[in-house]
């Protein structure tokens, strides 16, 4: 292991539990990740081996049944984890999302509910905020619920749903009417529960199939389709309807530092993908490493990923000491997969025209590596959030 994304005062268990992931990664993701994601096949004995790991349940309290760890060591697995395939990293995400939430805003009724289930991987978390028509806009939601008979009728249409097939329970945002003067007030989370598969999965509710894209394969990104569902009141997460925007927000928040952990496995692999070709790949007479045109490219590589790696630890720790940190998550979003394509594209042109070839690891990472770009908040979002939040703690006096 080279130099790159050391994290200093880490416990002697999370240095275990890395350890134990990273072995993991080497010798059960990264032989069979090519593979699997040209085949754009589940990875299923991987996400078992996850399960065994504990990894579903790392963040979930141990009077849940889950390890009880910190953000800061969740966020370590996740960039690991990516580093082998960050498809895999995304089976994770989206279920800790749902989790968190569930821990943050839940009712001790919903917790008991679901989290030990969901620390065994039984059952299976999807986040859904998007629909068709909008991404960012969250106050845009058309998808509405109803009240009826004490539950909630819901209709409408859900877009980028990362386990939308594979989950078991999609905490799902709708607008619902409480009479507020705000739309972000008129906003409520519902805990949708379904079987996983496609078609018909419950009442009401279609997964229609899995969404073509150029990258992110493996993982199945759909659609959702609600009709009419019916769903009961103690189903609303905390069971208070109308809090919906900010409890998804908090969730967010902490995806943020998810992608930027993921974007950081991304551009750690890349940059180990060149500094290996750069020293077998001759030219002249001697390995390119030694050109300095490659060797000055190694090192800005290697300056990036340090430098993503730093922010993203930073924003997981405040999380964790309880402090607003939703500008150093949105500094550590935006400047992780920025730096995260520039490192890849570098790699890249590192291995010429070798790395145009499916062959190659990088020609994976490269398509990879463009999701960071757009994953919970682009990067004109996140200097959006930054920007505002400046103005008020610089405001002139």
């Amino acid at each position: 292991m080279g130099r790159l994304c050391q994290t200093d005062g880490l416990t002697e268990d999370q240095q275990e539990i890395l350890k134990a992931v990273r072995t993991f990664v080497d010798e059960q993701i990264i032989p069979v990740a090519q593979e699997l994601e040209h085949a754009d096949e589940y990875p299923q004995e991987i996400v078992d081996g996850l399960k065994e790991l504990g990894v579903f349940g790392l963040m979930i309290p141990e009077e849940y049944d889950g390890l009880g760890e910190s953000l800061l060591t969740y966020a370590l697995c996740v960039e690991e984890i990516a580093r082998g395939w960050m498809s895999v990293s995304g089976v994770i995400n989206t279920h800790f999302i749902v989790a968190y939430m569930l821990m943050r805003h839940g009712t001790e009724e919903q917790k008991k509910k679901y989290l030990p289930r969901m620390a065994t991987g039984e059952v299976r978390g999807a986040f859904s905020m998007s629909e068709p028509g909008l991404g960012s806009d969250v106050a845009a939601v058309k998808t509405r619920a109803v009240a009826v008979d004490g539950g909630y009728e819901i209709t409408g249409q859900k877009m980028w749903l990362t386990n939308g097939g594979s989950s078991t329970l999609v905490a799902l945002l709708a607008k619902t009417d409480e009479g507020a003067d705000s739309v972000y007030k008129n906003m409520t989370t519902f805990l949708v529960e379904k079987e996983p598969g496609f078609g018909e999965v419950a009442q009401g509710v279609t997964i229609p199939g899995k969404i073509d894209k150029m990258g992110y394969k493996g993982v199945d990104t759909t659609e959702m389709v609600l009709e009419g569902h019916r769903i009961g009141a103690d189903q609303v997460l905390g069971e208070a309807p109308g809090r919906g925007f900010y409890q998804m927000m908090d969730g967010v928040e902490v995806g943020r530092v998810n992608v930027a952990a993921r974007a950081c496995g991304i551009a750690l692999r890349a940059f180990e993908l060149g500094i290996g070709y750069s020293q077998q790949r001759e030219t002249f007479g001697k390995p390119i490493a030694q050109h300095q045109a490659i060797l000055f490219r190694l090192a800005e590589m290697a300056t990036k990923v340090e430098a993503a790696h730093t922010m993203m630890v930073r924003a997981a720790r405040l999380k964790d000491q309880g402090e607003r940190m939703d500008v150093e998550a949105g500094m550590a979003k935006m400047l992780a997969s920025e730096f995260c394509t520039e490192v890849v594209q570098d790699s890249f042109r590192i291995h010429g025209g070798y790395g145009y070839s499916k062959e190659y690891e990088i020609e994976r990472l490269y398509r990879e590596a463009a999701f960071m770009l757009i994953g919970e908040g682009t990067s004109d979002i996140q200097k959006m959030i930054i920007g505002r939040r400046l103005l008020e703690d610089y405001a002139l006096r």
